[in-house]
């Protein structure tokens, strides 16, 4: 998810939540699901999966426990945030399908909105009952609950990690089970990666042509690594000492040192560029998610294809700035993303769809999901390790960088946040003290979030 997730939508023109055949009286019970995927387009397997093998198959098991419901798949595939204002509307009115999913970030904004409600007030017990549950960790539990209450079910995630080329480490005389247990020792593997003729030792994203990229895969795993989060208690952390700290890590990269490339962080396609430079054996350490190994480096279908990429790229865990100084007092720390699948407050039928949302996140429902190359990280740790048993990095995030990650606040200010943190990184890279650059970010954040009494700094 680079900070690529898998997101949904009600579809076009949807008219409402599933009624039965005949207005609400009958026997029949009528769902609908939908996802911004579309046979033959976006998403085209997520939309394979729905109409081959969830509705027929959950309409049998329905059939077996003496209930005939009948699901109807409901296609879309536009831009994500076309999907997020059709959904918005749909829900505000009362309509929109039974079943839908939204990116795990958008939770909170949905819920204080009332689109989403909790789903043990929307179907009962049956949602604190749900068997899976247990094969959920908790960390991934956390993509889907807002203010300790559980609003849906994840569908999946991801996880972030250093990602190193073995070939150049092995030129630096860096081992090749390289862990660093501190920034300092990034830093230092940086210096040696210099001397060996490495032309980019270090990259971490940087400024605001990344995007949520620089926050994703930047800022925030730092910011984790020091101590800080960016929301707690309410408030948002302004000009912190932890931040302070990011901010200072990024201008021993790209300050004049040589370990980092400043340039490549303001040019429009800098992110492209640094994949195709680490695929080309000319960047040593590279911070991204697991979607560089999934979709840029793959052999066979990556857009920056590395044919050796087995053989030649190792990953670590992202330490934190000292061993026990990261969030929650963590030796190392992570950041990821993910999707949720959400039973509609306005179902004539909440039960059954939640049965429904429940049944596309069953073992087999996501082992079916997962075949014929579609292999991701899914929510269920028994699924993951039958699934993933032939993907070593996927194993990897899922048994050691799931357990300890952490999640982006899911709150309709975030994303103004993250372009003022990508902002603050700009100005590092472009010559301003961390201090300065932390203060303009508070500033910039008290503006955001409805004044200085939001902020901690």
């Amino acid at each position: 998810m680079g900070a690529a997730v898998v997101v949904v939508a009600s579809g076009l023109g949807l008219t409402g939540c599933g009624q039965s055949s005949d207005g609400g009286s009958g026997d029949t019970i009528e769902l609908t699901i939908a996802q911004n995927s579309i046979a033959g387009g976006k998403n085209a397997a997520a939309a394979d999966y729905i109409t081959n093998w969830v509705i027929p198959k959950f309409e049998a098991a329905e059939k077996a426990k003496g209930k005939t419901v009948k699901v109807k798949f409901v296609p879309s595939g536009v831009d994500d945030e076309q999907y997020k204002t059709k959904l918005s509307l749909d829900l505000k009115s009362g309509k929109g399908a039974d079943v839908f999913d939204l990116d795990g970030i958008w939770a909170g904004e949905f819920a204080e909105a009332g689109y989403l409600k909790p789903l043990s007030d929307v179907v009962g017990a049956d949602a604190d009952n749900w068997d899976g549950w247990a094969q959920i960790p908790q960390s991934v539990q956390g993509l889907a609950t807002y203010n300790g209450r559980k609003y849906a079910l994840p569908v999946g995630t991801d996880g972030r990690v250093l990602y190193f080329n073995k070939t150049l480490f092995q030129k630096a005389g860096l081992p090749a089970d390289w862990q660093p247990k501190s920034w300092q020792e990034i830093l230092d593997a940086g210096d040696k990666l210099k001397a060996a003729g490495v032309p980019v030792p270090i990259q971490i994203n940087a400024g605001t042509a990344m995007g949520e990229a620089t926050t994703m895969q930047g800022v925030l795993p730092l910011l984790a690594g020091a101590g800080g989060q960016l929301q707690q208690d309410g408030k948002w952390t302004g000009a912190s000492q932890p931040l302070k700290d990011a901010l200072g890590f990024y201008e021993k990269i790209y300050g004049g040192s040589g370990l980092g490339d400043p340039k490549l962080q303001q040019e429009a396609k800098g992110r492209d560029k640094s994949f195709q430079q680490f695929a080309g054996n000319e960047i040593g350490i590279l911070l991204e998610s697991d979607y560089l190994w999934r979709g840029v480096l793959n052999p066979e279908t990556g857009v920056a294809k590395m044919a050796d990429r087995d053989q030649s790229v190792g990953y670590a865990l992202i330490p934190a700035e000292e061993p026990g100084k990261g969030i929650n007092g963590q030796d190392f720390v992570s950041m990821s993303g993910g999707a949720l699948r959400a039973v509609n407050p306005n179902s004539a039928h909440p039960k059954e769809a939640f049965e429904l949302a429940a049944f596309t996140l069953s073992p087999d429902g996501l082992k079916e999901e997962t075949k014929n190359g579609n292999v991701r990280i899914t929510p269920r740790t028994d699924v993951n390790k039958e699934i993933l048993s032939a993907e070593p990095l996927l194993t990897y995030i899922s048994d050691k960088v799931v357990p300890l990650t952490a999640f982006r606040p899911p709150v309709a200010a975030y994303t103004q946040v993250s372009v003022a943190l990508q902002e603050a990184t700009a100005e590092v890279v472009s010559g301003k003290t961390p201090d300065q650059a932390a203060a303009d970010y508070q500033a910039k954040l008290e503006g955001i979030v409805g004044g200085a009494g939001n902020v901690a700094s």
